[in-house]
């Protein structure tokens, strides 16, 4: 990830339109800023989300509020809560997330 055309400030996630994103079941509303390949979110996963699709992009992810489980496409999962983070490199497995009582997540990609 190089983080190239991001130039300093201060976001407002407030005054960032939110997008709603179907899972299967559930949603996950984002909160997205862009820079050349890398993004920047705040994600909301209503409770008992679970993802559509199964993700092979890298990721830094800092769980803010509820509970995220990863899922790898291997089987192996982890649980995660306020405060803890993962992070995947590109093409490292697939993945995808579930999150039973919801979440809010900080996530850069």
């Amino acid at each position: 990830m190089q983080l190239a055309g991001f130039p300093f400030q201060v976001i407002d996630w407030g005054q960032i339109a939110p997008t709603t994103h179907p899972g299967a079941p559930g949603t996950a509303t984002w909160r997205t800023i862009t820079a050349g390949t890398a993004r920047v979110r705040l994600v909301e996963y209503s409770p008992g989300y679970v993802a559509d699709h199964w993700c092979a992009k890298g990721h830094v992810v800092l769980v803010l509020d509820g509970e995220l489980i990863s899922e790898q496409q291997d089987g192996s999962r982890a649980t995660l809560t306020a405060g803890q983070v993962y992070v995947v490199a590109d093409g490292d497995g697939a993945h995808r997330s579930h999150s039973p009582r919801g979440a809010r997540l900080f996530i850069v990609d």
